[in-house]
């Protein structure tokens, strides 16, 4: 399976490669946003390209410069039962289900961005916390979908639950966003609704939550968010849209400090990540990087 993958080199320096299997070979450019200034068939050019080899790299997020996550909302059933379920205002989430407007909101900016063995976060001020596995879109300034990945909308359901308006607190804070480091290019996904997603989160080595949907379940095509989020807005550097979650755990299986959440998407890759309490841990892998 190849990728396209944001890497640190053995001096340090950051790059952008093509990664099949382990090997490792650079792109053309200097940045993942250098590469998604350009058209997907310009992208494609570059990975056939691909330089030679090279070894000791360590994978980074596929995020950088200005690029921005964003996120779709109540785009599946189980989505819009789950909110109906938390919320004391459960006519709203039905009405986004069936709206011909999509929800879309803000996730969070490139460099809060955390991905694989590196640890989420579960709000100190939230009694209950849940990871969301989506799908990802990556995607070009000029809106083409270059790639796909693992997104993890890490939510506080406590803090939705009691108001919608809250929704930027419960969605956006330092640990809520994590993405797979590895980007499934577009061009080698023959249908992205037909891909299964499977999430489990295990506790002390045992596994507490199971759970799998499809995108084939998406109430809403991923081409449709594109286009949303491009009315009106500016993506000079290219952007992540998550495309929305149908895999949801109850109200009693919310996540604990010390919780491991892992995430699979056929086609695409996968996700693991720790579960730290509060923001601290997280802000020091930050900083290690």
């Amino acid at each position: 399976m190849t990728h396209l993958v944001r890497f640190a080199g053995g001096t340090g320096d950051i790059r952008v490669g093509l990664l099949t299997g382990d090997e490792l070979r650079p792109l053309a450019v200097t940045s993942m946003s250098d590469l998604l200034r350009r058209p997907v068939a310009e992208i494609r050019e570059l990975a056939e390209a691909a330089g030679e080899p090279v070894a000791g790299a360590r994978l980074l997020p596929p995020l950088d410069g200005r690029m921005e996550v964003w996120a779709a909302g109540v785009t599946y059933l189980r989505s819009e039962e789950a909110r109906r379920e938390e919320s004391v205002d459960e006519d709203v989430y039905a009405r986004v289900y069936r709206a011909e407007r999509p929800e879309l909101f803000f996730k969070s900016a490139a460099w809060r961005v955390v991905t694989d063995g590196e640890p989420i976060a579960v709000r100190a001020d939230s009694a209950n916390n849940v990871p969301e596995p989506e799908l990802g879109l990556l995607l070009t300034a000029g809106g083409e979908i270059a790639g796909y990945l693992v997104v993890d909308d890490v939510s506080s359901r406590s803090i939705e639950g009691e108001n919608p308006l809250y929704l930027p607190q419960a969605k956006i804070y330092t640990g809520s966003c994590a993405v797979s480091a590895r980007v499934r290019p577009a061009w080698e996904v023959p249908d992205v609704l037909a891909l299964a997603l499977r999430m489990r989160i295990r506790r002390d080595g045992a596994e507490v939550f199971a759970g799998e949907a499809n995108t084939a379940q998406l109430n809403r095509k991923p081409a449709e968010l594109v286009e949303y989020l491009w009315r009106d807005n500016d993506f000079p550097d290219g952007a992540v849209l998550s495309t929305g979650t149908s895999v949801v755990p109850g109200l009693d299986q919310g996540l604990q400090p010390g919780d491991v959440v892992e995430i699979e998407i056929n086609e695409v890759g996968s996700l693991h990540s720790p579960v730290v309490l509060g923001a601290e841990e997280v802000r020091r892998a930050l900083a290690e990087r």
